[in-house]
């Protein structure tokens, strides 16, 4: 579909009369074919699949981990990368939310993205969040990530600046051209749904894997039924999303904490009482905006040095003394790593505001 530009900037307003009086009215945009390509591989198509992404149930939104002077902390990484493929993970998402790759630099996200495939792109899926309010910045990331290897890319709607329906149409065609890629709807950080109607005129689109989709079990059983595939993005809800509502299955915060309980909850059936027993931890998790919580925990089991980047924070002591509780309650075992569990104090804490 030709995309709207404004052919020439010079146009003047014109100005019509109307009973004697002059008024202005506004120029219309000249509509001009889209000339610009995104970069293609034979490679990329040979390696990447639709259906091969369409096929994951556990998916990690994994923890990015940093070093006193802020960098990233590649060793402890590819550690939490080694024990979610142990446990039965599929695939993972660098970058996102929880990967805070609103704190990356463009380069710290595509160098990690080509890390995690040169490491681990044999053993897991490697999904890329490349996605951007800017359109532009979308294209760029996206063509890099897959120039690094990714598999699929994670795109998610413009925030903030938000724009029309007519506009994440066109922002979304931008960036499915280029591979497979699963949509992230999340209203409650972006400040905007994705409508059912704005997923069924993109969905067209054959490099369209599916959504991840955090607005509620009742949408998701929707799109269900229209045959579109859906991973929760609620850990919350992911257990009946998955087994009652038809689901795919999960991209997960509480996979980095206990993978292994996560894919009992995923590929076995529905377990009520065990979904039960883990409700204090997702809880807990979520207690303040992700990924304070997560990064508090992993620095407590020892996983992670206790490092951020602000303007994130650890949870307050009180909370704090109330994870090891529910680890112990959990079991031990059960979490990643081989650490006990300890109470950080807060000045074992450190905040970088600059790096």
């Amino acid at each position: 579909m030709p995309s709207i530009v404004l052919a020439n900037c010079d146009i003047i307003p014109r100005v019509y009369s109307t009973s004697g009086k002059r008024r202005w009215r506004s120029t219309s945009a000249a509509l001009a074919t889209n000339t610009s390509f995104p970069m293609h591989s034979l490679e990329v198509k040979r390696r990447t699949s639709v259906e091969g992404i369409k096929d994951l149930r556990l998916i990690t939104a994994i923890k990015t981990p940093y070093l006193p002077d802020g960098r990233l902390d590649l060793e402890a990484y590819d550690s939490m990368m080694q024990m979610q493929i142990d446990n039965g993970v599929e695939g993972v998402v660098i970058g996102g939310t929880t990967g805070e790759g609103h704190l990356l630099n463009w380069d710290e996200r595509i160098m990690l993205i080509g890390h995690t495939m040169r490491c681990f792109g044999k053993s897991v899926k490697v999904i890329g969040s490349t996605g951007s309010n800017s359109t532009r910045e979308a294209i760029r990331a996206t063509e890099q990530g897959f120039a690094t290897g990714m598999h699929a890319a994670l795109q998610i709607n413009p925030y903030y600046g938000k724009t029309s329906a007519a506009g994440l149409v066109s922002h979304f065609e931008s960036v499915l051209c280029m591979g497979p890629t699963i949509i992230y709807n999340v209203p409650s950080r972006t400040g905007h749904d994705i409508p059912p109607h704005i997923i069924d005129e993109i969905s067209r689109n054959t490099n369209m894997v599916g959504i991840k989709e955090c607005a509620g079990n009742d949408r998701i059983k929707d799109y269900v039924d229209k045959g579109l595939v859906i991973w929760s993005g609620n850990d919350d809800q992911c257990h009946d999303a998955r087994w009652v509502c038809g689901a795919n299955g999960v991209i997960s915060v509480a996979t980095n904490l206990i993978p292994g309980l996560m894919h009992e909850i995923i590929f076995r059936g529905m377990n009520p009482s065990l979904n039960t027993k883990l409700m204090p931890l997702i809880e807990w998790l979520f207690c303040e905006p992700n990924p304070l919580g997560l990064n508090t925990a992993l620095a407590q089991l020892g996983m992670v040095r206790p490092i951020f980047r602000m303007p994130y924070v650890p949870l307050p002591f009180e909370k704090r003394v109330e994870f090891v509780g529910i680890v112990e309650a959990i079991g031990r075992e059960h979490f990643v790593g081989e650490k006990d569990v300890q109470v950080l104090d807060d000045n074992e804490f450190i905040l970088l505001s600059q790096y």
